[in-house]
Order: structure tokens, then C-alpha cells, then sequence
């Protein structure tokens, strides 16, 4: 957003966003009651390490979750990070999420212990907290630094999660979803300013 953009051009924007991530954490919502309905077969649609059929879990992964607590749990930061996104457009978003989302998706799907199947929004999140973090620094923009600065005092305690530790939980899609987010800032990064 440049500082040329009148407020009421703002206020559309930040309805837009918070309906569009609204939208998509809803569509979680629902994924996981049909998974619920389905007695959790769904779950096995995610991420298989190093199997050919586990390549398909990269596109539905994000999407699926090990039951309520789970999702629960990725909701209110999804809902924060996406929108602090949205804000730039949906565009941005859509570019920002693909670019995680596929190499999360690959990365685990390279170094995921055997016989396991990962799923989960928490590598989305990661790469969207990442890219907010860092985008500053590509960007070169004082707010985007300044936002950057603030969502790491705020949400940096979570990048601990990228580090082997917890059972059940996928460093891998942290530590993927992260490395993600950096280059998707580095890939998509409005450099216009330097141009200038």
C-alpha cells in the first residue's frame, strides 16, 4: 500500500481481506467437518514422504487437519497473517501462498520421516510469517520493516517450531513453510520504490 492511497481507498481493501482470509479459514472449517463426517479419511490424503502417491498430499495438505484442536490452533494466526497480507492484495496473497505452499509441500515430501503422512496449515503460516517479517528488508520500505520488527516480537517465539522437537508435530513443514516465505519475499517483493 503507498503512502499516496487515500483512506477511503483503505477501507475497502481491509474489508476485502478480512472477507477473503474469513472465506478461507472458513473453507477449513468445512473440510475438516466433512473429514469429521468421513471419520478422518481425508487426513490421509496429505503429505506421504518420498511416495509417488504422496505427491498429491502437497496440494491438500494445508487444506486438512488432525481434527479440531489442530485447527483451532492454526486459526487465529492464519486469520492475523493472512490478513496483514490481504492488505497488499490478493494477488499478493494468492503469489505469496503458492510459493509457500509448494515448497513446504516439496520439502517435506523430500525429508518427512518414513512412513508418515503431514498435514496442516501451520506451514502456510509459517511462510506467511516469514515473508511479513522479512519483506521489509527486500522492499526497502520503512512500514513494511516496521510491521516486520513488530510481527517478530509478537509472533517469533513460533519460529522455534521449525527445530525438531515435539512428536505428532512436522518440523518439516515449519522449517519449509518458512524458508518459503523468504523467498517468496525475495520472488515478489514490490521493489517500485528503488526503481524511483
Amino acid at each position: 500500500m503507498s503512502l499516496e492511497q487515500r483512506p477511503e481507498t483503505q477501507t475497502p481493501r481491509a474489508v476485502s481481506a478480512a472477507v477473503t482470509i474469513g472465506s478461507f479459514v472458513a473453507l477449513l472449517y468445512v473440510i475438516e467437518f466433512v473429514d469429521m463426517l468421513m471419520a478422518n479419511r481425508l487426513d490421509q490424503q496429505g503429505i506421504e514422504p518420498r511416495e509417488t502417491g504422496g505427491l498429491l498430499g502437497i496440494v491438500f495438505a494445508p487444506l486438512l487437519h488432525g481434527g479440531w484442536g489442530h485447527l483451532i490452533a492454526n486459526t487465529f494466526p492464519a486469520l492475523v497473517l493472512g490478513f496483514l497480507i490481504l492488505l497488499s492484495g490478493l494477488r499478493t496473497w494468492a503469489g505469496v501462498s503458492a510459493v509457500v505452499w509448494i515448497i513446504g509441500g516439496v520439502g517435506i515430501w523430500l525429508t518427512g520421516g518414513d512412513n508418515s503422512v503431514h498435514i496442516g496449515a501451520s506451514g502456510l503460516i509459517f511462510g506467511w510469517l516469514t515473508y511479513l517479517i522479512v519483506r521489509g528488508i527486500f522492499s526497502r520500505k520503512v512500514g513494511q520493516i516496521l510491521l516486520g520488527v513488530v510481527i517478530l516480537v509478537m509472533y517469533g517465539g513460533l519460529l522455534w517450531g521449525v527445530l525438531p522437537g515435539q512428536e505428532g508435530i512436522s518440523w518439516q513443514g515449519h522449517l519449509f513453510g518458512a524458508v518459503g516465505g523468504v523467498i517468496a519475499a525475495w520472488l515478489l517483493v514490490d521493489r517500485d520504490s528503488e526503481r524511483r
